[in-house]
């Protein structure tokens, strides 16, 4: 694999407001009549509704990302597949509807592993936000980059149902392609194993749509605010161990840990596909 260390340190920086209208969409979208969240704020990991991709369409790749010669802050990556692998947040300073933001974003590592499935490079980003010139979140994030899928893959034995891992409170979600959609729209994303089954299932290996992994993260950390409003969150943190498909309901998990919680989602064999821990 390419040597990327040069790309180590480099960084962007972006601008935005934090409108309220994505606030909305946001709470239609969790199934909430009235927004939740503090009057006037932007709740927790509503900040991903900001700097939003701006590629234009003359340089959308196959997936429905940026090509890799084309999207700046990231090295040209020639494996092809990639996913959000999990994110640790620090909520420093509630955002205000309507702050001027300011995200810096700097490549923190950059490093190459070997899986059962080949090769794959974990990139780390660490985002700083700024509202009005305070810093509000410092987050990192891990991206991974996969080789192709198979193109014959071996059957796979039905997965045995788990034990049930105990939990304070459950909520079930249906992942239908509806709240795939409108959440790739909110976020405008275009990566196609969202809303493309022909493509999720033929080009990257998956058995249907995959649920992202920030919608999963956000659908944790609101269950967490329904099961225990009580939490003021100051940090997070999240690992994707599965993907997640549409069609099969999954379970959202929430255990009181201390003063914080911990969270996971479960799908409908009783495997955990993400967890997280809220303090």
């Amino acid at each position: 694999m390419d040597d990327y260390s040069a790309w180590v340190g480099r960084s962007e920086t972006r601008e935005d407001v934090a409108t309220a209208a994505p606030l909305a969409g946001l709470a239609a979208l969790l199934d909430h009549d009235v927004s939740p969240w503090t009057a006037g704020t932007v709740p927790p990991l509503g900040h991903w509704l900001y700097f939003l991709p701006a590629a234009r369409q003359s340089v959308i790749g196959e997936d429905g990302h940026p090509r890799r010669d084309s999207q700046g802050l990231l090295p040209p990556v020639p494996l092809p597949r990639r996913m959000w692998a999990g994110s640790r947040l620090d909520f420093l300073t509630p955002i205000a509807v309507g702050a001027a933001l300011t995200r810096v974003t700097t490549i923190e590592a950059i490093k190459p592993k070997r899986g059962a499935s080949g090769d794959l490079l974990f990139v780390t980003l660490r985002h700083d936000i700024a509202a009005d010139g305070v810093p509000a979140i410092r987050e990192e994030q891990d991206i991974v980059f996969r080789e192709p899928a198979p193109t014959s893959p071996a059957p796979q034995a039905p997965t045995p149902v788990a034990p049930a891992e105990p939990a304070d409170a459950t909520r079930s979600i249906s992942p239908d392609p509806v709240l795939l959609f409108r959440y790739s729209a909110l976020t405008f994303n275009a990566h196609r194993i969202h809303y493309d089954r022909d493509y999720a299932r033929d080009v990257e290996g998956y058995a249907g749509l995959v649920v992202h992994g920030p919608l999963i993260a956000t659908l944790l950390i609101d269950h967490a605010q329904r099961a225990a409003p009580d939490i003021v969150p100051r940090q997070f943190a999240f690992r994707a161990e599965a993907p997640l498909i549409d069609g099969a309901p999954f379970d959202l998990c929430f255990a009181r840990d201390g003063n914080g919680a911990r969270l996971w989602a479960r799908d409908a064999a009783g495997r955990a596909t993400m967890r997280a821990n809220l303090s």
